[in-house]
């Protein structure tokens, strides 16, 4: 189908769907809400093609005007003067509405679970995840995102072996998904006397947050073990079994949470926690099958792939993937300017999948 059919198209549904909703012909509750969606989702797609059509019959009609003899000679010096800035607008419309086109991941809405965890560095690994972890706190929080601690699970000094963390909103996925990999920490430690620069890492992997209906998962395939909370948490602590580990059997797949004193609500946000770690693997699964024939130029977002330094001394972050460097890094580690990153990455991945379908 050649991209002129596509765009007209797109126009009629566009069309059918906004006569639809204006005269209230859908009596399905159900089916409504789907052509709300669908109305809402090719909406900016019309709207763009539009501006494209729009564009073009101005270039017609300023051609038309610059080989008519009988327009007189201003019409045809402002038209020859106009005519070039609107022509290079063209491929710039044409662009954008191309990347509209692009297929969405099909979990880019959905709210996500982000898990930090210490890498190697001892201590200051640990320190660094902390940071990490407030990072995205600030992040969310500039979005207008509701961020909830699921579990954590430190080590002292303010240092975070790992934690696990629910962000919910709009587009939360979609923008958090290239955060999955290693990140690298280049710093003084506040404990090193000699001011001697130290490297350590602390991961991170953003899994889409999955509902009961996306993973079926049996109680027959569960192990769950009960046990007394540890660490600091206050009195309630080694005083009752209130601490749940879960075991998926067939993936073996373990999610442990001891944060609240409810054994019932520990093992509701462990259960999330599960959901999403399974929902993950199969989308990984999906993707490496799709990826077999591509390179992926935004990486694979596995945990141990190296995808970000952030370097205390010289003040700069680098993510390794598009090679962007910023100098910015008080303001990144307040979640102020990550987008500047995180921009550059969902352009390259649109650039990927543009590529790809051979555009």
């Amino acid at each position: 189908m050649s991209l002129a059919t596509k765009l007209e198209k797109i126009l009629k549904r566009h069309e059918e769907l906004r006569d639809l909703l204006s005269t209230g012909d859908v009596s399905d509750p159900a089916e409504f809400a789907k052509s709300s969606k669908e109305y809402s989702d090719i909406t900016p797609v019309a709207e763009a093609i539009t501006d494209l059509l729009k564009l073009e019959n101005e270039i017609k009609d300023l051609k038309t005007l610059l080989v008519d003899t009988s327009t007189d000679v201003e019409m045809r010096e402002l038209a020859a003067l106009e005519l070039p800035e609107l022509e290079a607008k063209l491929p710039a419309q044409e662009h954008a509405i191309k990347v509209l086109l692009i297929p969405k991941d099909a979990d880019d809405e959905r709210n996500a679970i982000l898990e930090v965890r210490a890498g190697t560095g001892g201590e200051e690994a640990g320190l660094f995840a902390s940071n990490l972890l407030r990072m995205y706190q600030r992040y969310a929080i500039n979005k207008g995102w509701k961020f909830e601690i699921l579990n954590s699970n430190e080590s002292g000094l303010g240092a975070l072996k790992e934690a696990s963390i629910s962000i919910s909103g709009k587009g939360v996925f979609s923008r958090l998904k290239f955060e999955s990999g290693v990140h690298r920490v280049q710093r003084v430690p506040e404990t090193e006397a000699s001011g001697r620069i130290h490297t350590s890492a602390a991961t991170v992997a953003v899994l889409p947050e999955a509902e009961e209906v996306d993973v079926h998962i049996d109680e027959k395939d569960l192990q769950i073990d009960v046990y007394r909370a540890s660490g600091a948490g206050g009195q309630h602590v080694n005083t009752t079994d209130s601490a749940v580990r879960i075991t998926h059997i067939p993936t073996g797949v373990v999610v442990t949470q001891q944060d609240e004193r409810s054994q019932h609500k520990n093992k509701a946000k462990a259960m999330k926690i599960l959901r999403a770690r399974i929902y993950e693997a199969e989308r990984q699964r999906q993707d490496a099958e799709r990826a077999a024939n591509r390179k992926n130029q935004v990486g694979s977002g596995d945990r141990s792939e190296r995808i970000r330094t952030y370097n205390f001394p010289q003040g700069r972050v680098t993510d390794h993937r598009v090679n962007v460097t910023l100098y910015k890094i008080q303001l990144i580690m307040e979640g102020e300017c990550l987008d500047e990153i995180i921009d550059v990455l969902v352009a390259e991945d649109q650039a990927a999948k543009l590529s790809e379908a051979g555009e």
